[in-house]
């Protein structure tokens, strides 16, 4: 079966077959017989994927899972130079896969805020049971007024900025299986999880979160990064204040 999506990632991103052979020191029949459905291997899916601008996993589904174990055992999936260099394919994939779990630990997050569908596709994912949880800032804690003054866009600019973003968030409340909660700890980094996989926005002194690296990160049969994520994000959760302002309790 042709595969379609590669041939479509060609297209959008203006690259031919000759230049792709080119790219991947193959020659034009090889891509010819990737177009038609052959798997290439995974130093040349990610060769790819990373000259095409698309998720490994969206070209070619599956395929990982079917490759030999590595001894990676970090569980990094890709890592991206910056937030903005993850597909946008990426985060709309994961969240349509997620069955489970939705986690956004955040400041602000206000690319989320863009998606004009966003609250609409959480509501349905709550309706079928997935347990969706936020995690904006605290507007007066002093975490948050550092971290603007230390990103050089003035000592109020996130507090303004998590105003906005809690009044995106606002209409969720009520709804069954989403909770919103607002956090004062210092970011060290943005996560954003689904299910078994997730993206972290790891943050650096000076620069905003979208000028930070990204890594998509997924769980592993051993302890990895993946979990010690989680873990982060469930202590920045379990001491966060609820919407009414109160403190959480660790068994809410």
């Amino acid at each position: 079966m042709a595969n379609e999506r590669l041939r479509d990632a060609l297209d959008r991103a203006r690259v031919t077959p000759a230049e792709l052979a080119l790219h991947t020191e193959t020659d034009i029949k090889t891509v010819s017989r990737w177009i038609g459905g052959r798997v290439p291997h995974p130093r040349t899916r990610f060769k790819i994927a990373k000259r095409l601008k698309e998720d490994e996993d969206f070209l070619w589904p599956g395929a990982r899972k079917a490759s030999p174990q590595t001894t990676d055992t970090s569980g990094i999936v890709q890592f991206y130079n910056n937030r903005g260099a993850v597909p946008a394919t990426l985060w709309d994939r994961l969240l349509d896969a997620a069955t489970g779990e939705v986690g956004i630990l955040v400041y602000v997050g206000m690319f989320l805020t863009e998606k004009p569908d966003l609250l609409t596709r959480l509501r349905a994912k709550a309706n079928t049971g997935v347990r969706v949880r936020v995690l904006l800032g605290d507007r007066n804690a002093d975490a948050v007024k550092q971290r603007s003054h230390d990103e050089g866009i003035g000592r109020e600019t996130i507090s303004a900025k998590i105003d906005q973003a809690d009044a995106f968030f606002r209409p969720l409340i009520g709804t069954a299986n989403i909770d919103l909660r607002h956090h004062g700890t210092v970011l060290y980094n943005s996560i954003y999880r689904f299910d078994n996989d997730m993206i972290v926005n790891p943050h650096i002194y000076g620069k905003t979160a979208p000028m930070a690296p990204a890594m998509h990160v997924r769980r592993t049969s051993t302890f990895g990064l993946f979990d010690a994520y989680t873990e982060s994000f469930e202590a920045v959760w379990d001491a966060a204040m609820t919407q009414d302002g109160g403190q959480a309790h660790a068994e809410d």
